[in-house]
């Protein structure tokens, strides 16, 4: 199964309209509404926030598309095909529109809103998917640039960090850097 690399952002102009495509791998459907959300709040000015999104979680297929005002069928499904053609799964692509005064045509909408999907896929590179998940870890102040320069080289993401009578962090990674942190004396990990 293949996904994106990494979270992305590309620009165009067409025609006096500006087209920004984000991209980003997710997990989880919840994520992909999360990471919409997010663009649609940031450009609450826009046009359109056209959407597609493709996640397999726990066996179960989301697949979404929405045109966000475009004509029906012009935004949001080309995305959905760019999403299919290219065979990745687990991430959304946000296509934001800002429109310049002149019509693109229906034709036009769906070359420009797939080519925003394909352009910030291919920006953000394609690679094999790697599962990740959310983890609390609880372990002693000393262990810290230990535990830190472990999840820094393995790929972790920090989600949250406390500071108590221990510290716990609660973090998002894979399955190998899971394995070694629970190996990891005085690590307690817990999946969430």
């Amino acid at each position: 199964m293949k996904s994106v690399e990494k979270e992305c952002v590309i620009e165009f102009e067409e025609r006096k309209s500006k087209f920004i495509g984000y991209v980003k791998p997710v997990g989880t459907k919840e994520e992909a509404e999360r990471f919409i959300a997010s663009i649609r709040e940031k450009h609450k000015d826009a046009t359109h926030n056209c959407t597609a999104y493709k996640v397999i979680d726990n066996g179960q297929e989301y697949f979404k598309t929405d045109d966000d005002g475009e004509p029906s069928g012009t935004a949001g499904k080309p995305m959905g095909d760019i999403i299919t053609y290219m065979e990745v799964t687990n991430l959304a692509v946000v296509a934001t529109r800002y429109f310049g005064g002149i019509k693109l045509g229906a034709g036009g909408l769906v070359r420009n809103y797939a080519k925003t999907a394909k352009l910030a896929i291919q920006e953000a590179g394609i690679a094999e998917y790697v599962e990740k998940k959310v983890y609390m870890i609880d372990f002693p102040y000393e262990k810290i640039a230990d535990i830190e320069m472990l999840i820094d080289s393995m790929g972790g993401e920090y989600l949250d960090k406390g500071f108590n009578e221990r510290v716990t962090y609660k973090i998002r990674t894979d399955l190998n850097l899971f394995e070694t942190l629970k190996n990891t004396k005085s690590v307690l990990v817990i999946e969430l």
